[in-house]
């Protein structure tokens, strides 16, 4: 049994050199400890998935044009997430607006091959 994510959720992208948090916008209408409760929707880059400090994966175009400008040292470039997938599993016994909740062991994946999974859950109160 996880815990319930909410808006705050501290995340870590594999590839990443920063945490970030979650943003849980309160259109579902559900609370969990007095925020924003996610579901597998929120996963929109920009908007609920902010940059993760520097990235360094190899698959991220801009990192590999650096790295190649620099002779083939890996070279880091600013975040920016490309999330277009669902997070998952998600929660399908829990429901929030008509979709899975989000608990503290889902992950989700980058297009440019980071894995991004929570640290802090956002809340401490409200189990899945």
């Amino acid at each position: 049994m996880g815990q319930q994510v909410c808006m705050g959720a501290m995340m870590t992208c594999s590839f990443g050199a920063a945490p970030s948090s979650l943003v849980v916008l309160p259109a579902n209408r559900v609370m969990a400890g007095g925020a924003p409760a996610a579901n597998i929707m929120d996963h929109k880059p920009m908007l609920n998935i902010l940059p993760f400090g520097m990235c360094s994966s190899p698959a991220n175009p801009t990192v590999a044009a650096a790295t190649a400008a620099a002779f083939g040292v890996l070279t880091p470039m600013p975040c920016v997430p490309n999330t277009a997938a669902p997070w998952i599993p998600g929660v399908p016994t829990v429901m929030i607006a008509n979709m899975p909740a989000v608990n503290n062991t889902c992950k989700l994946m980058c297009i440019w091959g980071g894995v991004i999974q929570f640290s802090s859950p956002g809340q401490f109160t409200v189990m899945d």
